[in-house]
């Protein structure tokens, strides 16, 4: 899709592509994220930090006025557009993992979708905390309209992503086809990282078994129809989760990731096993020089290693550059999935260009499927935003010729 905004940025613009998306589920206005947008210049990240949690503070004031006065309409749907915009407000700010402001923003975030659930309609939408290895995971349960237990889709994000925007991304969607969705924050995920500061794991099948363990112990759950979505790295782990995790009758990879490693290899010059050894080595000069030139150099590439350290540890953008090469479906694990996959590939892929076809390849299950998004449906950004409408409607599509609602 063509850069509207911020034409020599991609970052800056996917990121306000984001929000413009999440208009399709109540996440945002159009009209506030292009002002808020229009006032930002790009790579000015403590302008990006300003402008947005400007428009944030302003629509919670709206949506306490609006909550005074008994008006819960317009107080629940305010709180839930500022909730977004605090989450886009502090999003460039993980270079510094001490900064206040990415507590304080999320913190926002988080009351504001909280106000949000408060003032849902009954029945609708429940806050749940799902056991998991001594401590909790924060989650949503979106309960089926229909009666009688219906199928399950368990639902996380990725490398950056909340429990909270998913709503935009699945979950209402899947609510509305008779699905009963559960939503979750895994280790490394914002609603785990920063209340707990636990790193992601690459071990994810760990953290979906105990989520899969609560959504079956829900009477309003059928436990023979139980799915898994992901949304971008989310694409890498719930696939990964699949292969050792029996249960799941259906995967859905929005997008595939194959390799995670392979995205900050791109950064650097040698063969992969070269790369590998020097990312892995107790000290190498050159690997840190060349990732620190391609940080100023490459907005992407200063992003993901700067939130890599920050989500999945390291001191240095080639400590957690290592890290990620634990993320990946290589060595037989895509074979080991037995259940029906489908893996969602979008034509202009900022980040992950060419994996999902990766994943598909490595696939042995029966019944898999690839599943291709175009600029000319509007919908070839990475995870389809912009075209989200379009894209979840052909996404559950597939999943309820797997796993079809009960009527």
């Amino acid at each position: 899709m063509q850069q509207l905004l911020f034409p020599d940025n991609a970052n800056f613009w996917f990121e306000t592509l984001r929000s413009l998306g999440h208009v399709a589920y109540g996440g945002a206005d159009i009209g506030e994220v292009l002002y808020t947008a229009g006032r930002i210049s790009a790579g000015d990240y403590d302008g990006w930090y300003a402008e947005w949690s400007a428009t944030a503070d302003r629509l919670w004031q709206v949506a306490e006025q609006a909550r005074r006065e008994e008006r819960t309409v317009t107080a629940r749907d305010t709180y839930l557009r500022a909730s977004n915009y605090y989450r886009t407000a502090e999003f460039f700010l993980h270079g510094n993992k001490e900064d206040p402001r990415i507590r304080q923003s999320y913190d926002s975030a988080i009351a504001a979708f909280h106000r949000f659930v408060e003032l849902a309609d009954p029945g609708s939408i429940e806050r749940v905390e799902i056991p998991y290895e001594g401590t909790t995971l924060p989650g949503y349960f979106y309960p089926s309209p229909l009666p009688g237990k219906q199928p399950l889709v368990v639902m996380h994000n990725g490398f950056d992503g909340t429990a909270e925007e998913l709503r935009f991304m699945g979950a209402l969607a899947a609510q509305e086809r008779g699905y009963n969705v559960l939503c979750f924050d895994g280790p490394g995920q914002a609603g785990v990282l920063y209340p707990q500061g636990l790193l992601f794991r690459p071990d994810w099948e760990k953290v979906v078994g105990p989520v899969i363990d609560y959504g079956i112990g829900r009477q309003e759950v059928d436990p023979g129809k139980i799915s898994l979505y992901g949304v971008s790295l989310g694409g890498e782990l719930c696939v990964r989760a699949a292969a050792f995790e029996p249960r799941l009758a259906a995967v859905i990879a929005n997008d595939g990731v194959y390799d995670l490693g392979a995205f900050a290899a791109n950064f650097l010059d040698g063969d992969r096993a070269e790369i590998e050894r020097a990312l892995r080595a107790e000290s190498a000069p050159e690997i840190d020089a060349a990732l620190e030139a391609a940080m100023r150099a490459n907005p992407s590439a200063r992003w993901a290693l700067e939130h890599g350290q920050f989500v999945m540890g390291g001191d240095t953008p080639r400590e957690f550059a290592s890290r990620a090469l634990d993320y990946h479906l290589r060595d037989g694990i895509a074979e080991r999935v037995s259940c029906a996959v489908l893996v969602c590939e979008a034509e202009e892929d900022l980040f992950f260009k060419g994996q999902p076809e990766q994943v598909y390849n490595a696939l042995s299950t029966s019944d898999k499927t690839w599943m291709r998004f175009t600029e000319a449906e509007g919908a070839d950004a990475h995870c389809h935003l912009g075209g989200q409408r379009y894209a979840y409607g052909r996404i559950l599509d597939w999943l309820e010729e797997r796993t079809p609602v009960n009527r």
